[in-house]
Parts: C-alpha cells; structure tokens; sequence
C-alpha cells in the first residue's frame, strides 16, 4: 500500500543515498522548482548522499549547465549519473557498430559523441547517413513536437537492414513548462513495435542504476540496497526502476501524472490508487511535488 507523505523529511532519516529524478521532480525543463532544492539540501544537511539520476541524453557536463541555467542550486545534489552517459560507455564499446546514424537536435546532443573515460579501448565511432550506417543511435525525435510516426519510413528501412537501435532516453514524453514533448523513448517504442530491436540505458533498465552506484562509489559510498530511495514522476521509468532494483520509492505524482492522480498539493487518495492498480504499480510513499 502506496503511503502519501507530507514531505521528504518524514521518511529520509531511513535512507542513506537517493536517487533523484530531475525533470519533473527537481525542475520543470525550464526553471528550478524551490520546494525540491530545499528538501534535497535539507537531505544533504542531515549527512545523505543525492544522486541525480536522469533520462537526459546529455552527458553529465551537459547536464550540470543545464542545471545552473535552470537555477539548481549546487549544494542540493553530490553526483549526477544520466542515461547518456550510460548510453556513451555502451556505444564506445560497439553496441550498435562503428558506423552510425544519429537521431536527435544539434548542435545540443553533440556532446553525445565526445568520449567518456569508463570505457578502456573504445571504438571509434564514424556518423554516417542511414544507408551506410551500422546502428542507430537516437537521442531524440529530430523535432519533439512532431509525432515520431513521421519516422516511419526511416525506421522501417533500418528494420530492413536489422540496425539495432540504441536509445539514450527511454522517456517516452516530458513537460518543458506548459508544453509537452516526445523523447527517444517514444522513437524507440515504435522501432520496437515495427520489429527493430532498440537497446534502452536509461530508467527503467539496469545499466544507469549500474552507473549510479558507480559514482557513489566515487564518493566513497556503499550503501546496501534497503538504504537507497528512488524519488521520480515517471511510473514507467523511476517507480518501475526502483522496483527492478529492489529499492524503496517515491512517487512524485504532481509530475506526469498530476491529472490521473488529481494532484493539487498531494495526490488524491483514491485516484492514485486507481491510477497504480491500472498501471499494476505501486511505490513504497506517494508526494505531490517534492519538498
């Protein structure tokens, strides 16, 4: 049974790390959200660890400017651990060749392409126009406004070819502000449907859960799994990850699901319940927005 908490502080004493979700939880795509920096920095106070974990794309660099244009405050967080950067270490190891087609917005996602020091005798990776490609690598729809059936053509040719997919983003959608955009996850999911086969790196899947315990051991931290809290609004990302991994969850639902859960300043009791069994989920503690 999902519990609604009041606030952060009611439960973190239990939990010596979390991981944190970014978009949605911490920002809004566009500026810091203060009730998040807050409890996060009040967390940090009482000598817990903060993870970021994210779908972003971007590489942990990308992610730590975009963090200070957003107004997050550098002392509510310890390390950052993206999907992009797992994404990286999986391509410079040859998971989709050495040839590749890259879906996705430049000049924002070339960072994707520098190289990134976990991975010993990279490959050397070429981009290529799709006819010659080896693999896919996508970090988005060339626009996330437009429906990503319009890749259709695109991606059938690719099944054709039997280029694996790799997604540096499961999300299938995010709120920048007001307005909502489709990710890689969503390019993925219709590769998948069409018969292509896409490989994820991102939450829910193990390998960015992998590279988050990897920087806090950075840290020198080691915590054991019942110590570690998953804090996320993404039902299919952050609570299905967290039950993967076996670790305790918090349901940010003033996120994606602010309208199904009938969130105003905490969920809806019987709408959130409706809302887990119908997505046959269930966190450990259930907030409207994190604070």
């Amino acid at each position: 049974m999902t519990r609604i908490i009041p606030a952060l502080a009611e439960v973190s004493a239990k939990y010596d790390a979390l991981f944190v979700d970014l978009w949605g939880c911490v920002h809004d795509g566009v500026k810091a959200i203060p009730s998040a920096v807050e409890a996060l920095r009040a967390y940090k106070a009482t000598g817990g660890t903060v993870v970021l974990v994210t779908n972003s794309p971007q590489p942990r660099k990308g992610v730590e400017a975009q963090l200070q244009r957003f107004g997050v405050a550098e002392d509510c967080w310890d390390t950052i651990a993206t999907s992009g950067d797992a994404a990286r270490a999986a391509m410079r190891m040859g998971a989709v060749g050495e040839k590749v087609w890259f879906m996705g917005e430049l000049p924002r996602d070339a960072r994707f392409f520098e190289p990134i020091a976990i991975v010993e005798n990279p490959v050397e990776i070429e981009r290529v126009e799709l006819e010659a490609a080896d693999g896919i690598v996508c970090c988005g729809p060339f626009d996330p406004q437009a429906d990503p059936a319009t890749l259709r053509p695109e991606l059938l040719y690719a099944k054709q070819k039997g280029l694996k997919l790799l997604c540096a983003n499961p999300d299938i959608v995010v709120d920048r502000g007001d307005v909502r955009e489709w990710c890689a996850g969503a390019v993925a999911r219709l590769y998948t449907e069409m018969g292509g086969e896409s490989l994820y790196f991102g939450k829910p899947h193990p390998p960015i859960y992998d590279l988050a315990r990897r920087r806090l051991a950075e840290l020198g931290k080691d915590p054991s799994e019942a110590r570690i809290l998953a804090i996320g609004d993404g039902i299919g990302t952050d609570i299905k990850g967290a039950i993967g991994e076996d670790i305790d969850s918090l349901f940010v639902t003033g996120g994606l699901a602010r309208e199904e859960t009938k969130t105003s300043h905490n969920p809806d009791e019987k709408a959130l319940s409706a809302y887990l069994e119908k997505e046959m989920m269930s966190s450990t503690y259930a907030i409207g927005q994190l604070r």
